[in-house]
């Protein structure tokens, strides 16, 4: 069995879409960090996306766990042309409202559809099983990502998964027992 330890990177406070823009995460709750640190298994290996945001937060409670090479298939939706904007200031507000309530194949211009996402973690969990049997992982992303796993562990669709919140260093655990996804704990704030 492997047990993934999915936790959201700390807080950019952007008020705007941020998928593949950079921006730091803030990081000054200490006391969330120590009780997030104390709740995940001492000999997990830590991996992240490559944003700094996850690179920073993953730093924050690594410890004294090993630590994996960025993944950048782990990096939150692509927005494309959508980056750093608002929902109202998108001009198609058609194909902007279409992405976020038929999540799948609608893509934001220069972006990635709901599936293209899925398919890109996906292939980052496998390695990572694949790489690692039966160890436990703690991986640092993003809402999206995060999603994606939750989507299939409670075997519902993308517009359902996109109802749940997965907050900034929340923890959500999800089991893999080789031939499914079980959830234990999401969104879990602590």
């Amino acid at each position: 069995m492997s047990r993934f330890f999915w936790v959201r990177h700390g807080p950019t406070h952007a008020k705007t879409m941020v998928g593949w823009s950079d921006l730091p995460a803030d990081l000054s709750n200490s006391a969330q960090l120590a009780r997030l640190d104390a709740a995940l298994p001492s000999d997990a290996l830590v991996v992240s996306s490559d944003l700094i945001r996850a690179v920073a937060t993953a730093d924050a409670i690594a410890g004294n766990r090993s630590r994996l090479p960025h993944d950048p298939d782990l990096r939150e939706i692509h927005f494309g042309d959508w980056e750093l904007k608002r929902f109202d200031e998108v001009e198609d507000t058609a194909h902007i409202r279409s992405f976020w309530e038929n999540p799948g194949d609608v893509r934001p211009p220069g972006g990635e559809s709901w599936h293209e996402v899925t398919a890109r973690v996906d292939r980052a969990v496998s390695r990572l099983i694949n790489d690692n049997p039966g160890r436990d992982i703690v991986a640092v992303a993003h809402f999206g990502v995060i999603l994606t796993q939750l989507q299939q562990a409670l075997k519902i669709g993308a517009y359902e998964a996109f109802s749940h919140r997965i907050d900034n260093l929340s923890l959500t655990e999800l089991h893999w027992d080789g031939t499914g996804w079980q959830a234990r704990r999401f969104n879990q704030n602590l």
